[in-house]
């Protein structure tokens, strides 16, 4: 799997681009604020169907434009997928793929499998649960769109619960309350049956990474439930248990006016030798495990979908030291890989060089 050509209009500072890759290694060289990473953003798009900053749709438009464009050749196998769209500054996004409009967005993650390595992937230890939470359903829905799906009627489902307690308050209606905890259950048990079954799947390759990175000790996911403990696989069971919680937690729901059980507010950990790497690993261990935690799913996309995914490595060469950063290259470096880095001289890696500078890729 390898992006073959990208085109960009009106996207962050490019008013025009066409970048035709090679399929290992590309390096883009450039000064802060060049464009470098805007690029890997544009190809993160296309697989993620969002900025991995975090930054929203409007952000990318080019100043003074009315909308933004991205477009790109992925092939795999014998064929290739174009994969095309398009944001404006004010409606929806629309998205086309071969030309026609995917019956799910989520679809395109078949199209362009993408893992991400960024200097703040240290966030995924460091801060709270919501950033672990965030990682398993990405790389979950890059596995299985199904899991995309199931997470977005997820967060619909509670947005409207949520309105209704934020309008209601203790005089809340339980009729319709009533109506939304059924589709927060249903949904509920399906975005927590693909975090559990994701944290399985992903544990022998974070192991093995998190050993060939330079680690000692053993690093496995622990998944703490504000609701469930006890139904793993089930899913009847998993959607069982939280209408309940949802029933019982109703009184203290409609005080706070939001729904305070559920998967939006489940812990998943990491364990290093049995201690919260949050809190009792150092620095260099927190490092490691973040860095194994993008092989691993680097890794685990490759062994479920049998295709390697594009990698992208943002400025993170910067942060590694010299040991940690020779024993990551091996890993990497067997299929198309995009690095952006303002020091070339000091890149362990090699491959094709690519000068990025007002608003140009050459």
């Amino acid at each position: 799997m390898h992006l073959t050509w990208l085109e960009l209009v009106n996207f962050r500072p490019y008013e025009a681009l066409r970048f035709e890759p090679t399929e290992g290694v590309n390096i883009l060289v450039g000064e802060n604020g060049a464009g470098k990473t805007s690029v890997l953003e544009a190809i993160g798009y296309l697989g993620m169907m969002r900025s991995f900053r975090g930054v929203p749709d409007r952000a990318l438009i080019r100043e003074g434009s009315a909308s933004a464009v991205i477009r790109g050749g992925i092939a795999g196998g014998a064929s290739e997928t174009t994969v095309e769209v398009e944001l404006p500054s004010d409606g929806r996004r629309t998205v086309l793929v071969n030309g026609k409009r995917p019956r799910r967005v989520h679809d395109t993650f078949l199209s362009v499998p993408v893992v991400v390595f960024l200097p703040d992937d240290l966030d995924v230890i460091k801060r709270g649960p919501r950033v672990r939470r965030e990682y398993l359903d990405d790389l979950a829905a890059t596995l299985w769109p199904q899991a995309g799906q199931d997470l977005t009627e997820y967060d619909r489902a509670l947005r409207q619960r949520n309105a209704l307690l934020r309008q209601g308050g203790r005089e809340t209606d339980t009729g319709t309350l009533d109506v939304w905890d059924g589709r927060v259950a249903v949904a509920g048990a399906k975005v927590l049956l693909h975090r559990r079954t994701l944290a399985v799947a992903l544990q022998t390759h974070l192991h093995h990474a998190y050993k060939e990175v330079g680690g000692s000790g053993s690093v496995h996911w622990m998944y703490r439930s504000t609701w469930d403990s006890h139904s793993a696989g089930d899913i009847e069971a998993l959607r069982v248990a939280l209408a309940e919680a949802l029933v019982e937690s109703r009184p203290r729901d409609m005080d706070v006016r939001t729904t305070t059980v559920g998967p939006h507010r489940d812990e998943p950990d990491l364990l290093l030798d049995g201690r919260p790497t949050r809190t009792e690993a150092s620095q260099g261990e927190q490092r490691t495990v973040a860095l194994a935690l993008r092989i691993g799913a680097y890794r685990l996309i490759e062994d479920v979908r049998d295709q390697k995914p594009i990698l992208l490595l943002d400025d993170v060469f910067s942060e590694l030291d010299k040991e940690r950063a020779r024993r990551v290259v091996p890993l990497i470096e067997n299929g198309q890989v995009f690095v952006t880095t303002a020091r070339d001289d000091e890149l362990p890696i090699r491959g094709r060089r690519w000068s990025v500078s007002e608003g140009s890729v050459s």
